[in-house]
C-alpha cells in the first residue's frame, strides 16, 4: 500500500507526543498528594484555598459568574492577586463562534470514528494551539452526551453511542487539550440527548441506566483530571441540571470531581438552590450569580462556605491545568492560528477516520489503469458539507473540495468530469467513465434535531440514477451521524467520512487512490429503515408534555439491536480496509475477576492496514444485561502477511452491573462470555468464563 507522506510524518509525530505524554495527566489533586512538576510543594487545591483567603467578596463574586468580553464567555482579570482572566471559547471542532484564521478540524464524531486514541489526543492537543493563539484559556469541550437519539442535532459533536468507546476517547481528548495548559471542559451534564425542545425536557432517566450509559463518559474526564464540567439545558427527571442536587452531588462526591460546574449559556434558572445544589459558575452573565448571590449570602439563605468552594474549586481547576502558572492569555481573537502543521494533523485525522462500508469486486483503491473518472453530486463541488453548525460550527477557511482533491491527485493523465445534482445529463456524463463517485451530503446543528435520517433533496434518487447508467459506482456520505442509505445493494462500495472539515477533498482522495488504507469504525449504529431503533414511542422521543421517558434503559445504540434481532444496515463498530484480517488463538488467563485476553490478529490482505479489534462482553441473564457490551479496543497496525498479539485486561468494573438496591456497583455472578471480534455484529473469537 502507497504510503501517503503527511500522514506518514504525522503518525511518527503522533507517536512520539503519546509515548511521551501517554502516562502524564493534569488532574486536580487533592490536600495530600504533591505537584511533581512544579517547584511549588502545594498542591493545586493548597495553593487555591491560600489564593481565596486573600480575596475580597467582590473579587470572589467575580469569578463565578460571567461577564461582558471579546470571547463567548469572561471572567475579569485580577491584578491585585495576579489571576488571569479566564477566556472561554466553544470549541468541539476548533475555534468556533465565528472566529476568523482557524482550521476547521474533522468533528468529534469524525475522531471517535478512528477508533484510535493517538488521533483524539492529537485533535485535543491541535485544537487546544488554536484556542491558546486566540487567547482562550479555557476551552468548552468535549461534548460527550451519549448518541441516544439518532436524529441528534449534535450527534455530530458527541463521541458516539456506547459508554466505553465515548469514554476511552474522552480520556484522550482531554489529556490531549489540557497538554497546552489550556482547560477542558466536559459537557454537557448530563442527560442532553436531543435538542428539540431541549431547555424544556425532563430527561426522566431510571438510576441503573444513568450510571451504567450517561454517567461513564463524565466520571472518565473527571478521572483524567478535566477541569471544568458544563451542566445542561434539559431537566433531569423534573429538576433542571444546573440545579440538581442529586447529579451534581453524584459527579463531585461519587466520582471525586473536584473541577468546577458551570452552566450552559442561560441553563441558570436560580441562585439559592443552584448555589446550593453544587453549581460554581453562571455563564455568560450574573443575572443569578451577582449582586443576588450577595444578597443571599448577607440573609444567609447561601453559606459564605458555598461561594468560597465554588472560587477553591475554579482556581484548584486552573493551578492544576497551568492556567495560573503561565503568561495567559496573550493571545488575541484576531491573530491567525491556522498553520501548515494543523491542516496535516486535521488530514491525518480525517483519512484514518473514513469508514469503508462495503467494497465489492475490490472496486477500491482506484488503480493506475483508469483513465476517466466521474465526480458527481454537489456536495462536490457546488456545495460541500464538511462541518456541522450551532455552538459547534467552525469557519471554513480555505476548504479543499472533494472535486478538487481528486483532480488534483489524479494528474493530468486522467480525465476527471463533473456533474452536479441537478444537471440533466448526469446519465451520459458518466456512462464512459471507468469509476464514478458519488457525493452525498446532509448536516445539522445546534437547537434542532434532525426530522429524519434520510439524505433529501433527492439525493436517494441520484444514486440510482448513477447506478443505473455505469456499475461502477463508489458513494461517499458526508453525515453529522447515522444516515439512510436504501440504494447500498445497488452499488459495489461505500464510504462514509462523517464530518471531515477542511480537508474534505485531500482526505478522500487519500483514501480513494489508496494512498491511505481506510480504518476508520463507525461509532453509531446506521439503520435498515426509518424509525428502525427502539424510540417508537412518543414518551420516549420527544416526549410527552416535555416528559422524555427512558424506558429503553440500557438497551441503547447496537445494544437494542441486539436484544430484539434487528439487522441494521451497518452494525457498530464496523469498518472494511482494503486488506482483511484473521482473529485466532484466543487464551484467557489470570484470576476473576482480573483477567486477561491474548489473541492473534493475522493481516491476511497484501496491503499493510490497521485493525480494531473489538471485545465484547456478555453477562450472565441474571445481571439483566443487553446480550453483549463493548468492554475493550485498540487500534494495530500490521503489515502485510504479518501477525500481532493483542492483549486486553478486564478487571472488576469490567464484570459489574449498578445495583440500585444497594446503589453501587456489583460483580455479577455466574457465567460469562467473551467476544473478539471486528464490530458488534462480526465476532470471531469467544471464550467462556465463570465467576466465582
Amino acid at each position: 500500500m502507497k504510503k501517503n507522506l503527511i500522514t506518514l510524518i504525522l503518525a511518527v509525530i503522533c507517536c512520539s507526543i503519546i509515548s511521551t505524554c501517554q502516562g502524564v495527566k493534569f488532574p486536580i489533586l487533592d490536600n495530600n498528594e504533591e505537584i511533581t512538576s512544579s517547584s511549588v510543594k502545594d498542591t493545586p487545591r493548597d495553593r487555591a484555598l491560600k489564593l481565596v483567603a486573600q480575596m475580597s467578596q467582590q473579587e470572589k463574586l467575580a469569578m463565578v459568574s460571567g461577564s461582558s468580553g471579546p470571547y463567548v464567555g469572561n471572567t475579569p482579570v485580577n491584578t491585585r492577586l495576579n489571576i488571569p482572566a479566564l477566556n472561554l471559547e466553544d470549541g468541539p471542532q476548533g475555534v468556533a463562534d465565528g472566529m476568523r484564521d482557524t482550521t476547521a478540524y474533522p468533528s468529534a464524531l469524525t475522531v471517535v470514528a478512528t477508533w484510535n486514541t493517538s488521533m483524539m489526543y492529537l485533535f485535543g492537543e491541535n485544537m487546544a494551539q488554536e484556542q491558546k493563539t486566540k487567547g482562550t484559556n479555557i476551552l468548552l469541550g468535549p461534548m460527550v452526551n451519549i448518541a441516544r437519539i439518532p436524529y441528534g442535532g449534535r450527534n455530530f459533536e458527541s463521541f458516539g453511542e456506547d459508554p466505553t468507546l465515548s469514554s476511552k476517547m474522552v480520556v484522550a481528548s482531554v489529556q490531549g487539550i489540557q497538554s497546552q495548559n489550556v482547560m477542558a471542559t466536559v459537557k454537557h451534564f448530563v442527560d442532553n440527548n436531543q435538542e428539540l425542545n431541549r431547555t424544556l425536557t425532563s430527561a426522566n432517566v431510571p438510576k441503573r441506566a444513568q450510571w451504567e450509559i450517561y454517567y461513564p463518559a463524565f466520571q472518565a474526564a473527571v478521572e483524567a483530571g478535566v477541569g471544568a464540567v458544563m451542566c445542561s439545558y434539559n431537566r433531569i427527571n423534573d429538576t433542571y441540571a444546573c440545579e440538581n442536587s442529586q447529579t451534581i452531588s453524584d459527579l463531585k462526591d461519587r466520582m471525586g470531581f473536584q473541577g468546577f460546574v458551570m452552566s450552559d449559556w442561560g441553563a441558570t434558572h436560580s441562585t439559592v438552590a443552584s448555589a446550593l445544589a453544587g453549581l460554581d459558575q453562571q455563564m455568560p452573565d450574573n443575572s443569578y450569580f451577582g449582586q443576588a448571590l450577595a444578597d443571599a449570602i448577607t440573609n444567609g439563605q447561601v453559606p459564605q462556605s458555598r461561594l468560597d468552594d465554588m472560587v477553591t474549586r475554579i482556581l484548584t481547576a486552573a493551578y492544576a491545568v497551568g492556567i495560573m502558572d503561565t503568561e495567559q492569555p496573550t493571545g488575541n481573537p484576531s491573530d491567525p492560528a491556522m498553520s501548515p502543521s494543523h491542516t496535516a494533523a486535521a488530514r491525518a485525522i480525517a483519512d484514518e477516520a473514513s469508514v469503508l462500508l462495503q467494497n465489492y469486486d475490490n472496486i477500491l483503491p482506484i488503480t493506475a489503469d483508469i483513465t476517466k473518472i466521474a465526480v458527481v453530486g454537489d456536495d462536490a463541488s457546488v456545495h460541500p458539507i464538511a462541518t456541522g453548525g450551532g455552538s459547534g460550527g467552525v469557519i471554513t477557511n480555505n476548504l479543499v473540495s472533494p472535486l478538487s482533491g481528486i483532480t488534483a491527485r489524479a494528474g493530468s493523465s486522467v480525465n476527471v468530469v463533473y456533474a452536479n445534482s441537478s444537471n440533466p445529463e448526469i446519465a451520459s456524463v458518466v456512462a464512459d467513465a471507468d469509476i464514478v463517485i458519488v457525493f452525498v451530503a446532509t448536516t445539522s446543528s445546534e437547537g434542532s434535531d434532525r426530522s429524519s435520517l434520510s439524505l433529501g433533496n433527492g439525493q436517494d434518487e441520484l444514486v440510482n440514477t448513477v447506478a443505473t447508467a455505469n456499475p461502477n459506482v463508489v458513494v461517499v456520505v458526508h453525515t453529522p451521524g447515522a444516515v439512510m442509505m436504501p440504494w447500498s445493494g445497488e452499488v459495489p462500495a461505500i464510504i462514509c467520512a462523517f464530518m471531515p472539515g477542511i480537508v474534505d477533498g485531500d482526505a478522500i482522495a487519500d483514501v480513494l487512490f489508496g494512498d491511505v488504507n481506510p480504518s476508520g469504525h463507525l461509532p453509531v449504529t446506521f439503520p435498515m429503515f426509518e424509525n428502525e431503533i427502539g424510540l417508537k414511542s412518543v414518551e420516549q422521543y420527544p416526549g410527552i408534555d416535555n416528559d422524555a421517558e427512558y424506558t429503553e434503559e440500557l438497551l441503547v445504540g447496537y445494544r437494542w439491536y441486539d436484544a430484539y434481532g434487528y439487522e441494521p444496515r451497518f452494525p457498530f463498530g464496523h469498518g472494511l480496509t482494503y486488506s482483511a484480517f484473521n482473529y485466532s488463538d484466543i487464551h484467557v488467563s489470570g484470576s476473576f475477576p482480573n483477567v486477561t485476553v491474548q489473541f492473534t490478529v493475522t493481516n491476511i490482505g497484501k496491503y499493510d492496514a490497521q485493525a480494531v479489534p473489538q471485545l465484547y462482553l456478555s453477562f450472565p441473564p441474571s445481571a439483566g444485561e443487553p446480550p453483549v457490551v463493548l468492554r475493550d479496543f485498540t487500534k494495530v497496525a500490521i503489515a502485510a502477511g504479518e501477525s500481532q498479539t493483542v492483549e486486553f485486561t478486564l478487571d472488576q468494573m469490567d464484570f459489574s452491573i449498578f445495583d440500585v438496591t444497594q446503589d453501587n456497583w456489583v460483580v455479577a455472578k455466574g457465567g460469562f462470555t467473551i467476544f473478539v471480534g471486528d464490530s458488534s455484529r462480526d465476532l470471531r473469537l469467544v471464550s467462556l468464563l465463570v465467576s466465582k
